[in-house]
């Protein structure tokens, strides 16, 4: 049997799963003891009680049947009446049938024994007053009424145990909701530091919690000190290479610099050009976690400041209009200009115009860049972010190859913001979409 339809109506959270672990089975242990206690103890104690009764109306019933005429019956039960607190009204009016509210429990019981073994019972008002019993006898009389203390066949203090429980299960219950939040806490605050490490945010953690919780954390914590390491040293050793390799590349271009022009040293210039955006393209690459830090900056800014740049370069690109421009969003400034002047200057080199768009929301900050150029098809858009890739037969070869890491730059910087970028076909111009979705 699949319970796949729990998962809808489960929480989604660690919290909320842990309340309804807690709080479940006590309500229910509750509702058991409460069925129990109606259905077992209470009705027998009610049916008890309901016995003892029954032994002094049947003989108060026999007083009457004995007397002579109804003004001797009166007389001769009312010093049995008083004693035993009975009220009696000989003859009454006749009535019949059984009243109770529906939410008298033992009343159900009282009258069920009275039926069973009082004879002559025509009527039994259990409505009227819940203080007191009203029950009417057939006599040779007439009909007698009888009206008693509900006392004397219900427990007066079953409340008290159903009170006393559900007090006892509300004060467990709120502290075993504290204690869980303690020890929920330690687990929250580690996934915060993931999720904040995955934005590349890397704040201060501390393990704490159950022992569990703490091999946890310090696995995050060394899992994170190591990846620094490897990116720091990453980053250094790309230097290195770029400063070795950038020395012979200079004396490259001073000696071409110094021979009679031809076509090959035309073309072997145009090769130690492109060694050297080679290397920046690779730098850049390898540089984008250790852009800047985090700041608080409008995004409709950044974008604006994107295209502006591209401008420059020559090429023609505008900037959707933006409701809402002073929202600032907490991001990584140089990187995300990087990212947009990737996406940007890629729809330059393979079509004629791009236009860039933003969208702020609770959650996330959207850039889009559109284009009029062939696009890239949809089964090879995840092959186009990859280091290196270049998806000749997709685009036009004419407006430059480029090395293959706009998009996976930009890629990168979306995923150090908690992000993705995401292409698709641009609805507006019928060519490539770049979104680069940064979380806020």
């Amino acid at each position: 049997m699949e319970f796949k339809w729990l998962k809808h109506v489960m929480p989604r959270g660690l919290y909320g799963r842990a309340a309804l672990i807690l709080v479940l089975p006590v309500i229910v242990m509750q509702l058991v003891i409460l069925v129990v206690f109606i259905q077992r103890h209470f009705e027998d104690v009610t049916r008890q009680m309901t016995n003892t009764v029954l032994l002094e109306l049947q003989h108060i019933v026999d007083l009457v049947e004995r007397a002579p005429d109804s003004d001797a019956a009166l007389m001769a039960t009312a010093e049995v009446s008083g004693a035993l607190r009975y009220q009696l009204d000989l003859p009454s009016a006749p009535r019949s049938g059984f009243e109770r509210v529906f939410y008298d429990v033992s009343g159900r019981t009282v009258a069920a024994t009275l039926r069973e073994e009082l004879s002559g019972l025509q009527a039994i008002d259990l409505a009227t007053s819940l203080r007191r019993v009203a029950i009417q006898v057939d006599t040779r009389h007439g009909p007698m009424m009888l009206k008693f203390d509900r006392r004397k066949v219900s427990a007066s203090n079953p409340h008290q145990l159903l009170v006393l429980m559900v007090f006892t299960g509300v004060v467990m219950t709120a502290v075993a909701f504290l204690y869980m939040r303690n020890q929920l806490r330690p687990i929250t605050r580690l996934a915060r530091a993931a999720e904040a490490f995955g934005k590349g945010r890397a704040g201060p953690y501390k393990p704490s919690g159950a022992t569990e919780v703490r091999a946890a954390g310090a696995a995050f914590l060394d899992m994170r000190r190591r990846i620094e390491r490897q990116t720091a040293q990453r980053t250094l050793m790309l230097s290195g290479v770029s400063h070795d390799l950038r020395t012979p590349l200079t004396r490259l271009k001073l000696g071409l610099s110094m021979v009679e022009p031809s076509q090959d040293i035309a073309e072997m210039e145009r090769d130690v050009a492109d060694m050297e955006d080679l290397i920046d393209a690779f730098l850049d690459f390898a540089r984008v976690e250790t852009l800047d830090d985090l700041e608080q900056i409008a995004p409709f800014s950044l974008a604006r400041a994107a295209v502006e740049a591209g401008r420059r370069g020559g090429g023609s690109v505008t900037l959707h209009p933006l409701q809402g421009e002073a929202v600032n969003v907490s991001l990584r400034p140089r990187a995300v200009k990087r990212a947009l002047a990737n996406l940007i200057g890629n729809a330059l080199r393979y079509a004629g115009r791009a236009e860039v768009s933003v969208h702020v929301t609770d959650k996330s900050v959207y850039f889009r860049v559109e284009d009029d150029g062939p696009g890239i098809p949809p089964e090879r858009r995840e092959e186009a972010t990859r280091p290196f890739a270049r998806l000749d037969a997709a685009r036009n070869q004419d407006k430059g190859t480029g090395v293959g890491l706009g998009l996976s730059i930009a890629a990168d910087i979306a995923r150090g913001h908690g992000g993705a970028l995401q292409l698709g076909e641009s609805a507006t111009f019928g060519g490539l979409q770049a979104d680069l979705v940064l979380a806020r």
